[in-house]
Order: structure tokens, then sequence, then C-alpha cells
């Protein structure tokens, strides 16, 4: 039955809104961290977990997330991962304790994880071609860059004003009302599955494995970094099992290993798996600079932020305007990683934060169009989104990884601000390594 422009729109609408909760949740916690930390009497590397536990859950069910929609139906998985990422966002909000709020902030990624694939499923489907399909996706990306930045903001305001507990809460009216709205708003699909089924074996042994891993880099020991080795060998073999022996009614692989020997994919994962690194970790440790060292207020650390969530919203405007912005981007990133690494004790918003915030938030920016771009190329059109799906994935799991290992560094230091400025100059290495990787792609190829 044809949906009317105006149906579209109010459907576009909803699905746009559950794309914002996704990517306000991820930033809009940072600027909480001292609060939460100081509330619930955790270090940096229990704080650490309060992030790592959504993107860990958001990245490594990703896949699966996004197979759930092709299993049952986009507005089902979709009202299925907002129902989780409401109950997270509660569970959050109610917290009596840290391992409370970890659980919950898991809860809240398993919810992200469905829910982001389902909703952009949807979103296709209610525009499959044409113009009016890139204006969706328009929509679709300037929401996800105004949730970056309105996170920044509401994260401060709300801390400073009602507590860090209100940051998880102002998600759930919000999911509650688009979940609410989804069966008379959004249309159903009625299609049967298409083929295969749930790669469950896959989606445990990865998630433990990268969970074994953060761990161990977090403060766990080398036995925990072994076993999560361990089970991500388990889950690469299972993989090349799985794709290789096909049958009807049977599970596809979670991530195809064919996939990653597609022109450019693997190295595009690769990058964007360091860019993740840095990306977190960054976002992770600037807040708790500020407000630990600097002394600033959470409103005040949400509102400095503003010029590096403004430059790494119009970055990539430029980016698509020009020519090879990967490599200049990750040395721009790298240059203010390490001006960021010279931060005193005493230093000033003009003088200290706002020529460096600047520079990472451009050089991220620059950077993150042509490698999303890079983790596709090649790909035939029928794994496209399989692809898309990893190297948004690959970025949350960097994530999780790198602000386990800067969390590691940053421990290894002195109290103060020294710990600081080891966890940006390590930064500032891991994007020297990228470009340096880029470079010598390029040159190669």
């Amino acid at each position: 039955m044809p949906v009317s422009v105006r149906a579209r729109g109010v459907s576009l609408a909803l699905l746009a809104s559950s794309q914002f909760l996704v990517v306000l949740n991820t930033s809009i916690v940072n600027v909480a961290l001292p609060a939460i930390g100081d509330d619930l009497s955790l270090s940096a590397a229990g704080l650490s977990w309060v992030v790592n536990a959504y993107l860990i859950a958001f990245g490594a069910l990703l896949p699966a997330g996004g197979r759930l929609a092709d299993l049952y139906g986009g507005r089902r998985a979709l009202a299925a991962g907002l129902a989780l990422f409401t109950a997270g966002s509660a569970g959050a909000a109610l917290s009596p304790g840290a391992g409370a709020l970890i659980a919950a902030r898991a809860v809240q990624g398993v919810g992200a994880a469905v829910l982001s694939p389902a909703a952009l499923a949807v979103l296709l489907t209610l525009y499959p071609s044409g113009a009016a399909r890139g204006r969706a996706l328009g929509v679709w990306g300037s929401v996800s860059a105004a949730g970056g930045a309105a996170g920044v903001l509401l994260g401060g305001l709300l801390t400073g004003t009602l507590g860090w507990w209100s940051v998880f809460a102002v998600g759930v009216p919000v999911a509650a009302l688009v979940l609410a709205a989804l069966p008379r708003l959004v249309p159903g699909d009625d299609r049967p599955p298409r083929g295969g089924g749930l790669d469950l074996p896959g989606t445990v042994s990865v998630t433990l494995g990268l969970l074994g891993v953060a761990y161990g880099l977090g403060g766990g020991g080398w036995a925990a970094i072994a076993a999560g080795v361990a089970l991500l060998g388990v889950f690469a073999l299972w993989e090349r099992r799985v794709e290789r022996g096909p049958k009807q009614g049977a599970a596809v692989p979670l991530i195809p290993p064919s996939l990653l020997r597609t022109a450019d994919v693997g190295i595009g994962n690769v990058l964007m798996l360091l860019l993740g690194m840095v990306w977190v970790g960054t976002f992770f440790f600037l807040p708790l600079y500020q407000q630990r060292v600097l002394g600033y207020s959470p409103l005040e650390a949400g509102l400095t932020q503003l010029p590096l969530a403004l430059a790494l919203v119009l970055a990539p405007l430029a980016a698509g305007r020009l020519r090879r912005t990967l490599v200049p981007g990750l040395l721009t990133l790298a240059a203010g990683l390490a001006w960021l690494a010279r931060a005193p004790e005493d230093g000033t918003f003009l003088v200290d934060l706002l020529g460096p915030t600047v520079l990472v938030g451009a050089g991220l920016g620059l950077a993150f169009v042509p490698l999303t771009a890079l983790g596709v190329a090649g790909v035939p059109g029928e794994r496209a989104g399989v692809a898309s799906g990893l190297i948004t994935t690959t970025r949350q799991v960097g994530g999780a990884l790198g602000l386990a290992v800067l969390t590691s560094v940053a421990g290894l230091a002195p109290a103060g601000v020294t710990g600081y400025r080891h966890a940006f100059l390590t930064a500032a290495a891991i994007s020297l390594v990228a470009a340096t990787a880029a470079l010598l792609k390029g040159r190669t190829r």
C-alpha cells in the first residue's frame, strides 16, 4: 500500500528521533563522568566502564541487530530496541550504585544495537530510491551530527542543575513516546524473513572476546586478555566455517571473512578502529581534565566543548568537497592531541583549550568521511549494508579498546595533570600510526 508524502515525513521524524537518542546517549554522558565518579566513588578505570559497557554492547551486537531487522522486520526490531533502550535509560537514572549503573548502560547498548540499524532499514524501505532517499539520508546524517553536538551542551546543563542521573533520564520520555507512536505512524513490514538465521555462536563469542580484551587492558590482567583473544580466534574460525558451508535456513555469518578481502574494506576497518580508539578516549579524558584539574563546572565544560563539536560537524562538509583529506585529517588530529598533551594545571580556555580542541574536532571530521567511504569501497551492492554496518561496529569497538588502553596509560602516571597528558600524548601517537598506515596504503595502491 503506497505511503503518502506526509505520512513518510512523519515516519522519518520518528526514525530520526530514534537515531538522535542513540547519538545523544554517546555524547551526553561524557561531561557527567566526573560527577558520577565523585558520587559513586569510581576511579578513572571504573568510570571507563560506564562508557565501555555501552560501547561494547553496541559495537559487538550491531551486526546481530541488523540481522534481526532482516529476520523479523524493521518495525518489530525497532520496537524491541526502543523498549530495551528505554529500560536501560531508566535503570541508569535510578541506579543505586556503580554495578547497577554499568549493567544498565550495557542494556542501553543492546537496545541501541537493535534500534539503530532497524530504524535505518525502515527508512530505506520508505525511501527506496531517487532524490527523496538522498534528502532522507541527509536528514538522518544531520540529526546524527546534531545529537553529538547537543549532547555536549545538554550534558553539562543537566548535570549542573539536576545531577548526573538526569543525563540518562532525559531519553526515557522521548523513547517512550516514539515507541508508543510506532504502530500508528510507521508502516509495518509483512514480508517473510530473508534467508538464514541469527549467528548466535558468532554473536556470543565476539561479544565475550571483546569484553575480555577490554577488561584485561583496563586492569584485569593478562589472563583476561588471553581469554578474550582466544574467543576472538574462535569467532574468526566460526565465521569462516559458516561462510564456507551455507545451508538452507542456517545462520549467515555476522562478519563475512571474504568481505574483509574486498578492495579497501580491510584497511578501512583497521584505520577506523584506530580512529575510534582516539575518538572515544579524547571525549572521555577532556571533561575529566576540565573539571578535575581546571575546576570547571559541568556547564562550563559543556560550553567550552562547543567549538570542538562545531568543528566536528562542519569538517565533514569540507571533506565532501575536497580530495585526499584522510592523511591531513589524521595529522591535524595528532597535532591537536599533542597540543592538549601540554595542558598545564592552571590552563585557560583561550590559550590552552580553544586551539587544540578545534584541531581535534576538525581532524576527526576530515578523517571520518574518507574512512567511511574506504570501508565500503568496491563492495557489491548486495553487501553494502553489511559493509556499512561493519565500519560502524569497528569504530565502536575501537572506542572500547582505546578507552581501556588510554585509561591504563593514564593510571601509570602520578596523580594530577600528568595522567591526562600521557593519555592525550598516547592518543596523538595512535593518530600518527594511522596516518602513516594510510600514507603507505596510498603509495602502494
